[in-house]
């Protein structure tokens, strides 16, 4: 099986809907109050603010230090939920992925996700894991990127790939969504909207997040003005 992201395609049903906004609604009081701006931004303590974070204070800051911003970088926190350990959270808006531990805890990872138009929500699962997968774009992708399309029949897996050193593979029920957890080959962009609907975390997260979870983990995926997947 290959890997792409694609984008996501709206319920029509709307029992499923109600369902889906109610669980996501439950798991949101818990994660507290979403970002209220579409810019990323990260705390400076030098001058104690929040400031801007885009693509080329991205590139600048990881030329200077080899490695994301503190916020980003992985970390143990305190974190409140109703989702018992092994659950995986993800807020697109504050570009964070929790992994629910014991004792009101979470291991707490930086992520880079959609860009504009490329957003979504959704309840899914982990329904498998590959190290160094290859990359395979869709055709949507393909169709409107040149340097996708020379990979039309599949990137082998390597540090160039744009899968990284693992994906875990999301999916609704047995249905393979086209969605990933994967790593990156573009490390600075953890903490931007950039990709086309994956979730992209720098090699060495993805590499402890993959040894750490199992087959069939539950995936929340939290942002808002996304899009609902269907089927959940």
């Amino acid at each position: 099986m290959t890997a792409s992201c694609k984008s996501p395609v709206k319920t029509k049903e709307a029992k499923q809907l109600r369902k889906l906004v109610l669980a996501l609604l439950a798991a949101a009081a818990f994660l507290g109050p979403l970002a209220a701006w579409a810019q990323t931004q990260i705390y400076d303590p030098k001058t104690h603010t929040w400031v801007n974070y885009d693509k080329k204070k991205a590139r600048q800051y990881y030329a200077r230090n080899n490695q994301a911003p503190e916020a980003f970088r992985m970390q143990t926190v305190t974190f409140r939920t109703a989702e018992p350990p092994g659950t995986i959270i993800i807020d697109g808006n504050q570009h964070f992925l929790y992994l629910v531990q014991p004792g009101g805890q979470a291991i707490r990872y930086g992520i880079g996700v959609g860009r504009e138009g490329f957003g979504w929500a959704g309840i899914v699962r982990v329904g498998r894991t590959a190290e160094w997968p290859t990359w395979t774009p869709p055709a949507e992708m393909v169709a409107r990127d040149p340097n996708a399309a020379k990979w039309a029949a599949g990137m082998p897996g390597g540090p160039e790939n744009p899968l990284g050193a693992r994906a875990l593979y999301l999916y609704e029920g047995d249905q393979d969504t086209i969605y990933r957890i994967h790593g990156t080959a573009e490390p600075w962009t953890i903490g931007l909207d950039v990709s086309s609907g994956c979730i992209r975390m720098n090699n060495d997260d993805i590499v402890d997040l993959a040894s750490r979870i199992k087959i069939g983990a539950k995936v929340i995926v939290l942002m808002q003005g996304a899009a609902l997947y269907k089927g959940v």
